[in-house]
């Protein structure tokens, strides 16, 4: 299949791969994809460690949760359609994503100050198994699969979307509970966005070699919003097993 006519059916990544990849001769690599990841990864524990002690400190950080959510939304819309100012784009992602992170994980190291490490633990952990099992093909990324994963995935940030407007016009959501119900769906989030990443290690390896060089900035872009998913996801879990138990 041409890569011009190939549409991605991962949410995050759709479209980012129909440049010609004849027309540019550096090529994305994994190795590329890993440095800018992790380099990310560091700025955005970095801004979560500062927005945590100016938190310890007094200062209200909610603004940074919201500002940071709202940023890396926008930012993402803008990445969708301006695919290749990616690598001016996917910085202030992280930085956005940093300041979320650091206003929302704040919250529960204040009242439980081990639980962003365990939660950065789990996601971790968690990474590798689902990159082992892609590896080892225990789980095959097929095309019912992708269907499943990606409609579970639409389905569950639409209900978060609902949720977030109807708690701005003051109607409360049992999602944000302590509810069973809350609980169970925070697990099935939480499955679901580890299962996404089996949608990012196939596109990464479909198109390692292949996708222009600059595409390894929205393969980077994809790769973490799934993990800070799955991180939000972790966390909340945790925060509200500790509170009901």
């Amino acid at each position: 299949m041409s890569l011009l006519n190939f549409k991605s059916s991962n949410p995050v990544f759709t479209g980012y791969f129909w440049d010609n990849p004849k027309s540019v001769s550096k090529k994305m690599t994994v190795t590329g994809i890993f440095i800018k990841s992790l380099i990310s990864i560091l700025v955005i524990a970095a801004i979560t460690g500062y927005i945590w002690k100016i938190n310890e400190g007094g200062m209200p950080v909610r603004w940074f949760t919201l500002g940071g959510m709202l940023g890396a939304i926008i930012i993402s819309v803008v990445i969708s359609v301006r695919k290749n100012w990616a690598h001016i784009l996917v910085p202030l992602y992280v930085i956005a994503k940093g300041c979320f992170l650091g206003g929302f994980s704040s919250y529960a190291h204040a009242k439980f100050p081990e639980m962003p490490y365990q939660a950065i633990g789990v996601t971790i952990v968690t990474f590798f198994i689902m990159l082992v099992f892609y590896q080892t093909r225990i789980i095959v990324v097929t095309k019912k699969l992708r269907s499943v994963i990606i409609t579970a995935t639409v389905s569950i940030m639409v209900v978060y979307i609902i949720s977030f407007i109807l708690s701005i016009f003051g109607i409360k959501s049992y999602l944000w509970g302590t509810s069973w119900f809350a609980i169970v769906f925070n697990c099935i989030a939480a499955i679901v966005a580890s299962f996404a990443l089996l949608l990012d290690f196939e596109y990464i390896e479909r198109y390692k070699n292949r996708a222009p060089k600059h595409n390894e900035w929205l393969a980077t872009w994809g790769l973490l919003a799934t993990l800070i998913w799955l991180y939000v996801e972790i966390l909340r879990l945790m925060q509200k097993l500790a509170i009901r138990f």
